[in-house]
């Protein structure tokens, strides 16, 4: 079974290839393939059975006046890998994020809530689900996750660890609650899916459980064997942003379970099981 990654150079894309190690696959980063490019996008997916999207635009700042480049990425390349898949007889798995939502919901938001994207990156992430669903919808699977963070790749909690090292104190937001979620899990996730041969359509692909920015800072310095008092709370108005941000990110599960499938670990036990913040061996 060929297996092809786009985006395979990012933080996720790295841990793909892990998930997938022994499989036959072809990793493609930025530079090897333009995902807005639908002749190059055709020609890459010739021979795959499976195409895992990890391509994006992440600058979710820069998109609020780069739109349209963000808009090609996120939503034309899903598009066009959709049409190839579809055209070659394979299966797509593009991966989203929690922000085509308005983080104004109280309790986990379902896999079929209506989308409500509160800046332009995640518009153009649900534009991009809106397309490769409509392009291939038999065979695409969309996996939305959140507050990714993993070893190949500048993060959240990799940021932490930096400002440890140079500040005695910091503040960190308490008022954005989501899903921390490490980047090996959800691959993995992706590859369990594929292999249970999971009914095409939306998934939410993050850990379990929930916190804040605050209580996530918190743990890395736990794990690290750090004072997590070093640390205080703040609200987003302190830390005012070109694009707003969702204040409430957390994602439900319900269609794992459908598709006979147990939900993610809960977010705690994955930054322990990542070692990302482990002490550095004396």
């Amino acid at each position: 079974m060929g297996i092809l990654i786009t985006g395979a150079a990012g933080m996720l894309g790295r841990d793909l290839q892990l998930a997938f190690e022994g499989r036959d696959v072809t990793a493609l980063g930025r530079s090897d393939l333009d995902v807005t490019d639908a002749a190059a996008v055709l020609d890459a997916v010739a021979g795959h059975d499976i195409v895992v999207n990890a391509a994006a635009y992440t600058k979710v700042d820069d998109a609020e006046t780069h739109e349209d480049e963000a808009y090609a990425i996120n939503a034309t390349g899903p598009a066009n890998l959709a049409a190839a898949a579809r055209e070659h007889g394979a299966k797509l798995v593009t991966v989203s994020t929690d922000y085509v939502f308005d983080g104004f919901a109280t309790e986990p938001y379902a896999e079929d809530r209506p989308l409500d994207p509160i800046n332009a990156y995640g518009r153009t992430k649900a534009a991009g689900e809106q397309l490769a669903l409509a392009a291939h919808p038999d065979g695409t699977y969309v996996v939305r996750t959140a507050w990714l963070y993993g070893e190949h790749g500048p993060n959240f909690a990799s940021t932490m660890l930096r400002i440890a090292a140079q500040r005695e104190t910091w503040t960190v937001v308490d008022d954005q609650v989501g899903q921390p979620t490490w980047t090996l899990d959800l691959a993995t996730r992706i590859r369990e899916m594929l292999d249970a041969d999971a009914p095409a359509g939306i998934y939410h692909g993050t850990n379990s459980g929930r916190t804040s920015w605050f209580g996530f800072a918190r743990a890395v310095l736990e794990e690290a064997g750090l004072d997590p008092e070093r640390i205080q709370p703040t609200t987003s108005a302190e830390f005012v942003r070109p694009a707003p941000r969702p204040a409430f990110s957390v994602l439900g599960h319900d269609a794992w379970r459908a598709a006979g499938l147990e939900p993610m670990r809960d977010w705690r036990a994955a930054l322990t099981a990542s070692g990302i913040a482990a002490p550095a061996a004396s």
